[in-house]
């Protein structure tokens, strides 16, 4: 498995020399890379991904694409997800459907990542839009004046001067890359992309999607069978939105907080997939 090594920070886009090294040695946050590490190894290592990765992939993006519906308001339970076609009616329905085209679009962009992270983004925004029709906000940042509608996230919002400085700030330093863990950078390029709210909608979507980006691309998760989006619903909505209030604060345990707690949602979702590995090793799935 590669080193998973990529990474940035938005905190100090003018920073030199590689910013994410602070993040990765602050407290709690070297207890939490080793965790996450050794619980991925283990499932890579369970017997049934030898045979059948690709199931366990597969019911991953399905579980994971269900957390992330969870945290945007519309909490199906996991039978109805995998039963319902109706994904392009309004409300939950279009939730879900934005949720499940997201997972699967997510690994098909990691070579665009690498060299434009904020295409992948605006690409992703116009997945989970459904592609916007005449819909001129979709795919692009927002303007000055232009709202977000992101229920769950209360913070205060950032300028679209803000947004845009931050955005280009955390494109540059992606783009730069990190001897920090993967868990550091995936966590940061959530936390960011939350606090920005940088899309008129479904930015929390597409922070989740473009966390599980990170952990697939940075060589840490790259058959994708680690639904952080598992971890960071059973967590529950409040715990979410608790820690990324510690993480906007910008102080070191505030920051710390939140990365361990993207770590704790990727052990979650190693433990999620660890039970679909049994499942399908006693023949029940």
């Amino acid at each position: 498995m590669a080193a998973d090594t990529r990474g940035t920070t938005p905190k100090t886009p003018q920073a030199g020399g590689d910013p994410l090294a602070a993040l990765a040695s602050l407290p709690g946050v070297v207890d939490a890379v080793d965790s996450v590490r050794k619980g991925v190894d283990r499932l890579y290592g369970h017997r049934i991904m030898r045979r059948r990765s690709v199931e366990v992939t597969s019911e991953a993006a399905l579980r994971g694409a269900r957390g992330s519906a969870a945290l945007a308001g519309a909490d199906w339970a996991l039978e109805e997800v995998r039963r319902r076609t109706d994904f392009s009616a309004d409300g939950e329905p279009a939730t879900v459907g934005a949720a499940l085209r997201l997972t699967a679009e997510a690994g098909q962009l990691l070579s665009v990542w690498r060299q434009s992270p904020l295409r992948v983004l605006a690409r992703l925004h116009l997945v989970a839009a459904g592609g916007g029709g005449a819909d001129d906000t979709v795919g692009r940042p927002r303007l000055a004046g232009e709202g977000v509608d992101e229920p769950l996230i209360e913070l205060p919002l950032p300028g679209a001067d803000e947004v845009a400085g931050r955005l280009d700030g955390l494109a540059r330093l992606l783009l730069a890359g990190s001897e920090a863990p993967a868990l550091v950078t995936a966590a940061v390029v959530h936390g960011e992309l939350l606090a920005l709210r940088p899309f008129g909608s479904h930015n929390g979507l597409v922070a989740r999607a473009a966390e599980r980006i990170v952990l697939i691309g940075s060589g840490l998760d790259p058959k994708s069978i680690c639904p952080a989006e598992v971890g960071h619903a059973e967590q529950g909505r409040a715990a979410y939105a608790a820690a990324l209030a510690g993480y906007v604060s910008g102080t070191p345990d505030g920051v710390a907080a939140w990365i361990a707690h993207c770590g704790r949602a990727v052990e979650l979702g190693v433990r999620e997939s660890t039970a679909v590995c049994e499942a399908l090793q006693r023949g029940a799935a």
